[in-house]
């Protein structure tokens, strides 16, 4: 095929382009080349898409496939703008953030309601806690099946995204952590359940999706597991000794502000419950049964290992600081043996 990934430098655009290189297919990546790039046998294109004609010279190369990623509404629309009479099939990447009720495990695209569109006045997520992100992806979705149609439109609601090149700190961290030992700090409950795909898995669905065609919208996201789960695989696919696990209560945690998901001071992946208990609990069947295939945890684990020892400058240094770590260990002790 003919593919035009809008993007195509970093993390999933990069493992898309980088996969579809390996298959054979012509791939272009259109981006502004400022945060990457693109990966050996891929065309690069440098393109500004704030500028409504960025994309025009490329409509006439004949393209079978676009995948985009944008958060971006104005960027959507100048995209469908130049190419979607000149392409078969539009794989838009939105997100499980669209969803407007995140406590209710085992949801699905069928009955899950999802935010309203942004407001006309805001074309992108702002802030640090990027406010907006949601409703701006309702609204690129919407103007890509109204353009492209339902036939030829994929919509990916994706998930956590981990593995090799993540820019993040969240799966990262759990990997750094159990690598070095000792006693680990392990959030809630050994029960509380967590969600994510491999980049390289979702990257592989949605070529899958542009070579067969596939239409719809699907959450992009692998099955959920225990967070027990989650730390043993870590630990096993690492190649260390079971971890020595000292499970702490979150209204300890929040009380010492230890902070939830990803950042400075935070324990990665961990979301408050009931608040979050379905964002990272979505039943993934329908996407299981359209194609996504998901690799074992222990080879996640050994790319992402691989990746962060092969450039540890691009490795964000986040999460809970091992001295902050070994002080709440010791207060939760402590309390624990009052």
């Amino acid at each position: 095929m003919r593919i035009l990934i809008l993007g195509g430098t970093r993390f999933l655009g990069r493992a898309v382009a980088h996969l579809a290189v390996a298959q054979g297919h012509e791939v272009t990546c259109a981006a502004r080349g400022v945060s990457g790039v693109a990966p050996a046998g891929a065309r690069f294109v440098p393109v500004d898409r704030d500028d409504p004609e960025a994309l025009v010279s490329l409509a006439g190369d004949g393209v079978d496939a676009v995948v985009d990623v944008t958060r971006q509404v104005s960027h959507a629309r100048h995209a469908l703008t130049a190419l979607a009479d000149h392409v078969g099939h539009w794989s838009f990447v939105s997100t499980i953030s669209v969803y407007a009720d995140n406590t209710t495990p085992g949801q699905t695209v069928a009955d899950a309601p999802v935010l309203p569109p942004a407001p006309s006045d805001v074309d992108a997520p702002v802030g640090p806690d990027h406010r907006w992100y949601g409703e701006c992806k309702v609204s690129i979705e919407r103007l890509v099946r109204e353009r492209m149609g339902e036939d030829r439109s994929f919509i990916c609601r994706a998930g956590l995204l981990v593995g090799a090149e993540d820019p993040s700190d969240r799966f990262p961290y759990w990997v750094r952590r159990l690598a070095t030992g000792g006693d680990v700090l392990a959030p809630g409950r050994p029960t509380d359940r967590v969600q994510f795909v491999d980049v390289a898995d979702l990257a592989g669905w949605l070529l899958h999706a542009a070579g067969t065609r596939l239409a719809g919208t699907y959450d992009g996201i692998g099955a959920a597991m225990s967070r027990a789960d989650l730390l043993s695989g870590v630990a096993a696919g690492l190649g260390v000794a079971e971890p020595h696990l000292t499970w702490v209560e979150q209204d300890f945690l929040v009380a010492r502000d230890v902070r939830e998901w990803s950042g400075e001071r935070a324990l990665p992946l961990w979301v408050r419950l009931p608040e979050w208990a379905g964002l990272m609990d979505r039943d993934v069947r329908p996407a299981l049964d359209a194609g996504l295939t998901v690799r074992p945890l222990s080879d996640t684990v050994r790319a992402t290992a691989s990746w962060m020892a092969s450039s540890p400058d691009a490795v964000r240094q986040g999460g809970l600081d091992p001295v902050d770590e070994a002080a709440v260990l010791r207060e939760w002790e402590a309390v624990r043996n009052a």
